[in-house]
């Protein structure tokens, strides 16, 4: 005992230590600029130097001269991919505004991770050496042609949105190429938002108020022949030359007049209430062969055919920014097969006043899974007469609104956006509350209580885990332990609504019931492993015991992988991520098994051996159930009910324990034990249980017996007979 305690002393020691080493880390910029050779980035640059004080860009030197700049997108644009991390680029912009270099230096995007070579991505970064950000200022950000990569279309134009406004923000801090020396242009124009009234689509359209994008099946296999892609040439799309390709109506709907009349009063008036301060409206109508939705949008997903452009500002819309429209109110409307409303957020930078395009992203496949891309773009200028005369701004205090409150807008937009699914979890909360406060009346018929439990499983796998992908990590750990160190702050935290709920949750359960809580009824891959036994089971598969001090010595296997892990974060949290591959919880839950065959081989094979002993995984080699026990041990309640005679000499509930969490001795482990409750079935079985057995036999006795043997056995009762079993609880 005392040379474990040595032991732990020496690791704590070594963990402060690379804390401490950890909190003298440089900046991204600075870490990231390590990984790149400065050749890279510039012809004949031999070093980088050091970062400005007031600018988060470094010098790219040869010879000692500066002759590009350096810099990280993510330090200044926020826009993130499918995984809701940044993607780190890091490029270099010469004097005269072009853009240099470019590497794609880290990223946490799962859509690379399902098959797409990262070398890949990695060349289209590459490509956009030469981009000449002057033209891109002049055309909004258009002056380039999108190099799409068939499966990860999102992942590119994130690639493309973050290189583009970044380079543009340096360049004019920096004014190079003469981008800052331009003459500002007037101050946007507000919309007359008292304008109101009917009018008719024909009117609309003759005043601009509607804009339309038409392509031809003539047109566009005219646009892809002129790409000189044989493949894309040799599938032309079927139908008449004159035939409609895409027929493309866009109208900006948040404007009063133009509202009303397209959607008419009732369905205006839910779209007010839809839409909070600041935020606009688009309406897109389409017809003919190519949806401008595309059939492979899923819940959860962006639409990926098309995006909103203003200047160097791109709007992108999800599911939650969209809403159907069923029908157009103008007698005069011509009939389209989509009608939708998009939501442009308050903080995309959007101006209404000014000029925009809608860029649609035309597709053509060229292979099994591979296809090529064309744009189009739909411009878009409100009509004068909606707008307010110019006006000049009031200037306001640099301090008016804060990093803070901005980040807080942030959170907070994103909670309103999840609603109903907050709803689902507190709701899913509740229920296992009322359980565990109610577990006797719960468990008293054992098959009733088995199909709750199957049910609320196969609840917190398909709609928490698969579908809302609120799968809890160590890494989530290890990120608080990396905030605590350099600043924490809640924001971070608070923009996934539903793992901040868990976790706050799972915080209170500690107190109450110990791990249990979460690992036994909440976790996605926890709930994974259970069924597939229970699937096993039916298939009559073996169930392996192991001996009791070969299970007992595994259990430390877990915490051993833990202390790794959480000492590696210390020190670095992008090779603790790595590491805590030892989780298969994204490759088969946040993933879902689509991934590289190393990863899908390691989850299989963990759910395999779950298919012997049940929950394998729980059991022995889990971080986070290791991390989640250590502060389960301050508990206040012991919950879980026993008899005097529970391990000496019964051993039922032992023997019947799911994962082996009762001691021979009849003590349940609380750091092992998955608050199954399977035990407290057990402990009212009138059929399993020899102590309630007993008890009933004797209650028969007593009815049947004479009533002088009645009052006799009553009296033993009052005067504590030994022969009776009573009930007391043990920890």
């Amino acid at each position: 005992m005392i040379r474990f305690r040595r032991a732990l002393i020496l690791l704590l020691q070594a963990i402060a230590l690379s804390a401490l080493a950890g909190m003298a880390a440089a900046g991204d910029l600075d870490r990231l600029l390590a990984k790149v050779d400065p050749s890279e980035l510039a012809p004949d640059a031999d070093g980088f130097g050091p970062i400005r004080d007031d600018l988060d860009v470094a010098p790219v030197l040869s010879g000692g001269e500066t002759v590009a700049w350096a810099f990280l997108t993510s330090d200044f644009v926020g826009t993130t991919g499918y995984s809701g991390k940044p993607i780190h680029v890091v490029a270099a912009i010469f004097p005269d505004a072009v853009l240099t270099g470019a590497r794609l230096v880290e990223h946490s995007e799962p859509i690379v991770l399902i098959g797409i070579p990262d070398a890949k991505m990695r060349a289209l970064t590459e490509s956009y050496a030469g981009l000449d950000l002057r033209a891109e200022a002049a055309a909004g950000g258009s002056a380039h042609d999108l190099d799409i990569i068939s499966g990860a279309t999102v992942t590119v134009m994130v690639i493309d949105d973050s290189l583009v406004r970044a380079g543009l923000k340096v360049a004019r801090a920096l004014r190079l190429g003469g981008l800052a020396e331009e003459a500002p242009g007037a101050p946007p124009r507000a919309v007359d938002m008292d304008r109101t009234g009917i009018s008719d689509w024909t009117t609309l359209s003759g005043d601009g108020s509607i804009r339309r994008l038409t392509l031809d099946i003539g047109q566009i296999n005219a646009a892809f022949a002129a790409t000189g892609d044989a493949r894309a040439i040799d599938r032309p799309e079927p139908g008449a030359e004159d035939d409609t390709y895409i027929d493309l109506h866009a109208a900006l709907v948040s404007v009063p007049t133009i509202g009303q009349t397209l959607l008419g009063e009732r369905v205006y008036a839910n779209l007010t209430d839809w839409l909070e301060p600041g935020e606009h409206a688009l309406l897109l109508m389409g017809r003919g062969s190519y949806s401008f939705k595309g059939s492979g949008f899923v819940r959860g997903g962006i639409f990926d055919r098309f995006q909103l452009i203003q200047g160097d500002v791109a709007v992108r819309f999800f599911d939650r920014q969209n809403r159907r429209v069923l029908r157009l109110e103008p007698a005069d409307a011509p009939s389209f097969t989509e009608i939708d409303l998009f939501k442009i957020p308050a903080d995309a930078g959007f101006e209404p006043g000014e000029p925009f395009r809608i860029q649609l992203l035309a597709q053509r496949a060229v292979g099994a899974v591979e296809k090529t891309f064309l744009t189009f773009d739909l411009g878009y200028r409100l009509p004068d007469p909606y707008l307010l005369p110019a006006a000049t701004p009031a200037v306001l205090p640099e301090d008016t609104v804060s990093e803070a409150e901005a980040k807080a807008a942030l959170w907070q937009r994103i909670w309103r956006d999840k609603t109903v699914e907050i709803a689902g979890l507190a709701v899913m909360l509740a229920v296992l509350t009322g359980v565990f406060f109610f577990q006797m009346q719960v468990t008293r018929h054992e098959r009733a209580f088995f199909w709750f439990r199957m049910g609320f499983l196969t609840v917190s796998l398909v709609w928490l885990g698969w579908m809302m992908n609120a799968q809890l990590s160590v890494v989530n750990l290890m990120a608080l332990a990396g905030a605590l160190r350099s600043g924490f702050t809640w924001d971070a935290f608070l923009l996934d609504p539903l793992v901040f709920i868990q976790w706050f949750a799972v915080a209170a359960a500690l107190l109450f019931w110990g791990r249990g809580a979460y690992c036994g009824w909440l976790c996605p891959f926890g709930a994974l492993q259970e069924l597939t036994n229970r699937l096993g089971r039916l298939a009559r598969i073996p169930q392996i015991e192991l001996p009791w001090g070969l299970h007992e010595r595994l259990w430390a296997l877990k915490y051993m992988i833990f202390l790794g892990l959480f000492g590696v974060s210390l020190a670095s949290i992008p090779a603790a991520e790595k590491l805590a591959e030892v989780e298969p919880f994204k490759t088969a839950i946040i993933l879902k098994f689509v991934r590289d065959w190393p990863f899908v081989v390691f989850a299989l094979a963990v759910l395999f051996a779950g298919l012997f002993v049940e929950r394998f995984y729980c059991r022995y080699l889990c971080p986070l159930g290791a991390a989640l026990a250590i502060p389960a041990r301050m508990r206040m309640f012991d919950w879980l009910k026993r008899y005097q005679t529970c391990g000496s000499p019964c051993q039922t509930c032992a023997n019947d324990c799911p994962v082996d969490a009762i001691h021979p001795t009849g003590e349940i482990n609380p750091n092992e034990c998955v608050n199954c409750l399977h035990c407290q079935v057990l402990y009212q079985s009138e059929t399993v249980c020899p102590v309630v057995i007993r008890q009933l036999k004797r209650r028969a006795a007593v009815g049947a017996a004479p009533a002088s043997d009645k009052s006799t056995v009553a009296a033993e009762q009052r005067h504590g007979n030994p022969t009776i079993e009573r009930r007391k609880e043990v920890p």
